[in-house]
């Protein structure tokens, strides 16, 4: 018996397993994260990530758990700027904190996974002094003693154990080249080792679904200055407004993709990094969505894109010779470098006017105003050639072309040749825009 849903899943999921082999993530999953639980789904996932050639750094916090080792020592604790002053009894409740946890996760990620689909796999685990660190020294009178920054990371080290399939652990307690330890911020550590591993990803497990602005809004898929303008305008996750700093530096040094994705949701890693939509927030350098000029070899693409409205009698049938004829007048929306939408503006430049043709929108997509997008494209596009109007015909989609400036109109207003075109078996409405 077929199940249609895991073909197609695993076929959307093909290209990223491809993509993804051979490539650094840097995964950082903070101390009240691990305080919830769910450490068995997070083995299996990264065991999963490791057996289809991911090299898998993982980065580990542990605020809540210092906490508790000060309150069971009677230790008061200082913090100076939202950083937490170490002196030396701090610093043992450091240790000893870190050092149940790495226990704790190399138990979890030794495990063999019975009844599950990791079962009989063996996740070697590889840890020791990768980071060095300096000391932050004394900020506006306050020494801040055993609290430290990155120094330098050992990524020559890292390399050899990621190389040999080992998965790489490292904390947020790096040693000084004195042979002294200090504490530093897990957020700093997992951002400065992905810059310097050159990493493929940095993904923080948060609580919550990812970035969720102060209107309540869950973003998707950004660019690091609008995660940047959100996070100035405030965040009501803790978690997320200590890593989002880190995600966007690391994606301005060099990351190609920094994630926030939730760790209570079981498999949001995976539906994270192998679906299209994901589930939880992906950041990039630059804008993700891009139009450009259509080329010969996206034909293929935008015949996929226009078959369905096609079958629906939206749009008109156009065969892929006609396509390859007219390409040049094509523009197409690409999201995250794959092609979700495109548009056709062509000329009439005797009549001094443009027709707006083939806009086609993904089905996942029709929610993320790329349509908009399109139609200020061409009408960019039709003013820098002066033109003094654009047109569409359409049956189906005249209200929306209305609600964007668009004015019902009639055949003998259109270019003569285009008149002569003109389908009356379709009966399309006429709209008209002035530019």
């Amino acid at each position: 018996m077929l199940h249609p849903d895991f073909v197609l899943a695993f076929r959307e999921a093909a290209p990223y397993i491809n993509a993804f082999r051979g490539k650094t993530f840097v995964v950082a999953v903070n101390g009240e994260s691990l305080a919830r639980g769910n450490l068995y789904g997070l083995a299996q996932d990264l065991n999963l990530l490791v057996s289809l050639g991911v090299r898998i750094v993982l980065v580990h916090g542990a605020r809540p758990q210092i906490d508790e080792q000060l309150r069971l020592r009677g230790i008061e604790r200082h913090f100076h700027q939202g950083r937490r002053v170490t002196d030396g009894p701090t610093l043992e409740a450091v240790k000893s904190a870190v050092g149940g946890l790495r226990h704790d996760l190399e138990a979890f990620l030794s495990m063999g996974m019975p009844n599950s689909p990791m079962h009989g796999a063996h996740l070697r685990v590889a840890g020791g002094n990768f980071v060095t660190a300096q000391p932050l020294g004394v900020i506006d009178g306050v020494d801040m003693q055993y609290s430290g920054r990155v120094r330098k990371i050992d990524t020559e080290a890292i390399n050899e154990r990621l190389n040999r399939g080992e998965l790489v652990l490292s904390s947020l307690i790096g040693y000084s080249p004195t042979g002294e330890a200090f504490n530093m911020t897990m957020e700093e550590v997992a951002c400065q080792t992905a810059i310097e591993l050159k990493a493929e990803k940095l993904i923080f497990l948060v609580q919550g679904h990812g970035l969720v602005d102060a209107d309540g809004v869950l973003h998707n898929a950004i660019s690091a200055d609008q995660a940047e303008a959100i996070y100035q305008r405030g965040i009501d996750s803790e978690e997320c407004r200590l890593s989002l700093p880190y995600a966007i530096r690391a994606t301005r040094e060099g990351v190609v993709r920094s994630h926030l994705v939730s760790h209570d949701d079981d498999g949001a890693l995976l539906v994270e990094l192998f679906t299209d939509f994901g589930t939880g927030t992906m950041i990039a350098r630059d804008s993700l969505v891009k139009i450009r000029e259509a080329s010969i070899e996206d034909v293929g693409d935008i015949l996929a894109l226009i078959r369905p409205l096609q079958e629906q009698g939206i749009l008109i049938k156009r065969s892929r010779e006609h396509l390859e004829m007219q390409i040049r007048n094509y523009s197409v929306l690409e999201h995250d470098d794959r092609i979700a939408a495109c548009v056709a503006m062509l000329p009439f430049p005797e009549d001094g006017m443009a027709e707006l043709a083939c806009l086609a929108v993904s089905a996942d997509r029709r929610n993320s105003g790329f349509g908009d997008l399109l139609v200020q494209h061409v009408e960019q596009r039709a003013r820098l050639y002066g033109y003094k109007a654009l047109f569409i015909l359409t049956t189906q989609t005249a209200h929306w072309f209305a609600e964007r400036g668009f004015v019902a109109a009639n055949i003998e207003q259109l270019p003569q040749s285009r008149r002569e075109l003109y389908n009356h078996n379709r009966r399309s409405k006429v709209l008209i825009k002035a530019l």
